[in-house]
């Protein structure tokens, strides 16, 4: 059951959150312009909670949440009053009518700014990009060795594993060959370059990285704890042992120790274990246990932690992280626009859209990585809210403003029939584009 309400809760803050801040910039500038607002509404539906403020405007929280709405008055939703005709919003200029609508979009930008401002001022927790490649992959191919520490892609520096991950899978909708700076385990710098060109056509993004192969290095083979009482620790295992055989089978990684522990212990428990302490080879004879961990399923344990990963945490005092904040959101900004041109020339597969499942399942988990990687979310969503409400179609903001820049052209309104045409194309559009969406999601989750 958690597995379920944990995404819906976090769904939605997450519209509740972003829409109630798109929606107050609707409404901040309406107010500044002149226009009455009728009612403001935290979700759709009947009012839950209401009341009416001293300027006459309703503001409600609705049964729905899962969006909002500005409700302004308006001539062409009935009769005005004619001591109010001067706060109707038809009547205003055709420049104040765009400031009005633009303000959606320009506050989820302003909330997108400050959630990265935020977000590197606290420090966003994360690891060193040291990657390896699985054996015949596209990275292998590449030269990507274990323990290589990514310095850079495509000349941007690169000081954490998931910027390494963002700058790839962004790369990726476009299958285009991706130069990067890599330091091997010697210290020896080199200049490798990832065939992304060989990637099929068609697939979405978490498809190519499956191919790509290109993961986090895992932790080297040493026993960083030993926990006292269990099994390695009465063998005489000790903390800073490196791992060097079960059973005779040489253990690359730590990950790899693990599974050959599975393995040979599913045949007998008793295993022979071999350690380097001190520059000299040790055999250790240990009894593995069959436990259950924190309520995991049950498995053979040894009682011996890996070594953490090394840490690279993104933590800057205010002036800095405003300018990596403006950075961040600029680059973040192109790189949606690209990638929505791409879809349109078919160059990137339309399998990269996401709906409300996957919104759902990254909100959950970027809330349980704590509040610096919510605010990233909370900041690319809005980011992309934005940009989305932007797009020229009608019954969005950008429909609307397409609307007005016309009438700035021909010096008069589009017609009250034409608009009504436009609203029924934008929400054939718009549910499209939901649908699709939609079923991304419900694949994605078929394939996993």
């Amino acid at each position: 059951m958690t597995s379920f309400f944990g995404p819906v809760f976090w769904l939605l803050v997450t519209l509740g959150v972003l829409v109630t801040f798109h929606e107050f910039g609707h409404y901040w500038v309406a107010r500044r312009c002149g226009v009455k607002v009728l009612r403001f509404s935290v979700g759709f539906g009947k009012a839950i909670w209401k009341r009416v403020g001293r300027d006459g405007t309703e503001y409600w929280i609705a049964a729905i949440p899962l969006g909002g709405y500005v409700k302004m008055l308006d001539a062409r939703e009935g009769e005005v009053d004619p001591a109010l005709r001067d706060q109707e919003f038809t009547g205003k200029s055709v420049w104040k009518r765009i400031a009005i609508v633009a303000a959606g979009p320009g506050f989820n930008l302003i909330f997108t700014v400050v959630a990265f401002w935020l977000m590197f001022m606290l420090g966003r927790p994360d690891v060193a990009p040291v990657v390896t490649a699985t054996p015949h992959s596209l990275a292998a191919k590449a030269g990507i060795q274990p323990g290589d520490r990514i310095l850079s892609i495509d000349g941007r520096a690169i000081p954490t594993f998931t910027d390494s991950m963002d700058a790839v899978a962004n790369a990726l909708l476009g299958r285009k060959p991706l130069p990067l700076t890599v330091r091997g385990s010697d210290g020896v710098q080199r200049q490798l370059v990832l065939p992304l060109n060989e990637l099929p056509p068609g697939q979405d993004v978490g498809q190519y990285l499956g191919i790509l192969g290109l993961q986090l290095a895992p932790p080297p083979a040493v026993a960083a704890t030993v926990m006292a009482g269990q099994p390695a620790a009465l063998a005489g295992m000790q903390g800073g042992d490196r791992i060097v055989s079960v059973n005779g089978q040489p253990v690359s990684d730590f990950i790899a120790f693990g599974k050959k522990v599975q393995a040979a212990a599913i045949k007998s428990p008793q295993l022979a274990i071999v350690v380097e302490r001190a520059g000299q080879p040790l055999q250790l004879h240990v009894t593995a246990r069959w436990e259950s961990l924190e309520g995991q399923p049950p498995k053979w344990v040894m009682g011996v932690a890996a070594p953490p990963a090394e840490p690279a945490t993104i933590h800057y005092g205010p002036l800095r992280a405003l300018q990596a904040s403006l950075g961040t959101t600029w680059r973040n900004t192109t790189q949606t626009f690209g990638m929505l041109g791409k879809m349109l020339t078919g160059e990137a597969s339309t399998r990269n859209l996401s709906g409300v499942i996957g919104i759902a399942e990254v909100a959950n988990a970027s809330a349980n990585m704590g509040l610096p990687w919510f605010l990233q979310f909370l900041a690319l969503v809005s980011l992309s809210l934005g940009i989305l409400n932007l797009l020229p179609i009608p019954i969005l903001d950008g429909g609307h403003l397409l609307y007005y820049l016309v009438e700035l052209i021909k010096g008069s309104p589009v017609s009250e029939q034409t608009m009504v045409v436009g609203q029924y194309i934008g929400m054939a559009l718009l549910f499209g584009l939901m649908g699709l969406a939609f079923y991304n999601d419900i694949h994605r989750m078929l394939l996993s």
